[in-house]
């Protein structure tokens, strides 16, 4: 089918307001590193599943690849075409309505579109809560979240985006819909169909909608900012706190002391929580369904512990949810405080929570070895053993140079991950960054699988190719 062909069905389908081309189209074309550009024929804002249904009908039929995106926020390329034009970006801003939302069975139906935190307000106005918990909650689409299996801060407690998903309705490569919008903690009638979509960066299909899990709200909460002289101790001053909260513990946030220092440096109203320096720090949070001062209580008593067996060196206790803010402010700037450092090489890993010490001290020893001038900005979620492992540039280098070490660096640190039992991608995906080496990792019965069930969904390849397979 001609271009114009094409562009004329998709008017007739969505609206000639809600497709793109030419220039229009660029907002759509880079993500946010910059590290993927790409070309599209045309950009399409459907504003019903049934209107996502007859996109995806011609496509299939005309074989022209469609490349969901929500609120383009992946940093793995998974929503940007490739640089032939010939693909359509099929945005799912417009499918942006909270069908319904249900406190008493403790659930909420949302369409794809829909901002992870307006998600999270409306859950807060039924005094609920929505526990998935992302730096770009701003700006970040549910859809996105569920097809990449979005992690976060949250997850410790409350698990990752598959865990928060009862139900899903999906719109097929063919155009057929399923709908399987289901409230039901318990539905064992075979195949959980929705596992098979979450995460998998849409390739198989369109999420357009899911029933999310909705949480009490908790009664009263805690948070401290806890300096200590290395990971090792914040291991032994984790296992005290699930111990002393159980579920209750809902953040236990692990930083180097350079991250501090950058969020410091660079982020707008951020400041050192710590009078003095410190290696290591962690944002420890107790959340509480009976009382503040139940949450406060358990908080102070994991503090006296670890202050008595020399775990921790300082600690500061949020006296406000102003400070409550500005401790998270610190945390969630890290990611954005390395960008004005020049070049950096980051990684998002994971490996068992009990050797996270072991793989930060070989990983460290392993990369100065290669470039002694590297700055290692590790941080991240130490209960659920995610740590994004960035390295910025040396102070003075050149910053094309340095990121031409990923090619050495990033192969170097993947093979530590590997031998610690984790994995080369936490919470980020796959996308167009890690498919080589997925396809070099993954055991190969569990990749055929994979080819399988992406060819028994979509013959055709038109969903999302190049992307994770």
């Amino acid at each position: 089918m001609e271009k114009t062909e094409l562009v004329t069905r998709l008017k007739e389908i969505a609206g000639e307001g809600n497709v793109f081309t030419g220039t229009e189209t660029e907002p759509f074309l880079s993500e946010p590193r910059g590290r993927w550009t790409g070309k599209a024929a045309a950009v399409v804002r459907p504003g019903t599943t049934e209107e996502v249904a007859a996109i995806l009908k011609i496509a299939s039929e005309t074989g022209t690849p469609v490349v969901p995106q929500g609120g383009n926020t992946g940093l793995v390329g998974g929503q940007i075409p490739d640089m032939s034009g010939t693909a359509v970006i099929l945005s799912t801003a417009r499918l942006n309505r909270i069908r319904d939302i249900d406190p008493d069975g403790n659930t909420i139906t949302v369409e794809a579109g829909v901002v992870l935190q307006a998600v999270q307000e409306a859950a807060d106005a039924h005094d609920r809560l929505f526990p998935l918990s992302l730096g770009s909650q701003g700006s970040c689409q549910i859809g996105g979240n569920l097809s990449t299996n979005a992690g976060g801060t949250g997850a410790l407690a409350h698990g990752v985006a598959r865990d928060l998903c009862l139900g899903l309705e999906v719109v097929l490569p063919t155009g057929e819909i399923l709908d399987d919008l289901n409230k039901l903690k318990k539905d064992n009638t075979g195949y959980n169909l929705r596992n098979l979509f979450i995460g998998a960066e849409g390739t198989l299909g369109v999420i357009t909608a899911a029933v999310l899990k909705l949480f009490p709200k908790p009664a009263g909460r805690a948070t401290a900012f806890v300096a200590l002289p290395s990971p090792a101790e914040a291991l032994a001053l984790f296992a005290r706190a699930r111990g002393e909260a159980g579920n209750g513990l809902t953040a236990f946030e692990l930083m180097a002391r350079i991250g501090v220092e950058f969020s410091v440096r660079h982020i707008e109203g951020v400041r050192d929580p710590l009078g003095e320096h410190h290696p290591w720090y962690v944002l420890m949070e107790i959340s509480s369904g009976q009382s503040e001062e139940d949450a406060r209580g358990k908080l102070e008593a994991v503090l006296e512990y670890g202050l008595e067996d020399g775990l921790v060196l300082d600690a500061a206790i949020a006296e406000s949810y102003a400070q409550h803010a500005d401790f998270w402010r610190l945390r969630e700037g890290m990611s954005e405080s390395q960008k004005p450092e020049g070049g950096s090489i980051k990684h998002d890993i994971s490996v068992p929570v009990d050797s996270v010490p072991d793989f930060l001290a070989e990983a460290d020893k392993a990369v100065l070895a290669i470039e002694p001038g590297s700055r290692i900005c590790a941080f991240g979620h130490l209960g659920d053993g995610n740590i994004h492992y960035n390295i910025s540039q040396p102070v003075g280098a050149d910053r094309k140079v340095f990121l031409q070490l990923a090619e050495v660096i990033t192969p170097a640190v993947h093979g530590i991950v590997r031998a610690h039992g984790g994995s080369i991608s936490a919470e980020h995906g796959i996308g167009q960054m890690k498919r080589a080496e997925l396809a070099e990792t993954k055991q190969p019965v569990a990749l055929d699988l994979m080819r399988r069930i992406k060819k028994a969904f979509d013959p055709a390849g038109i969903m999302n190719p190049g992307k994770v397979l």
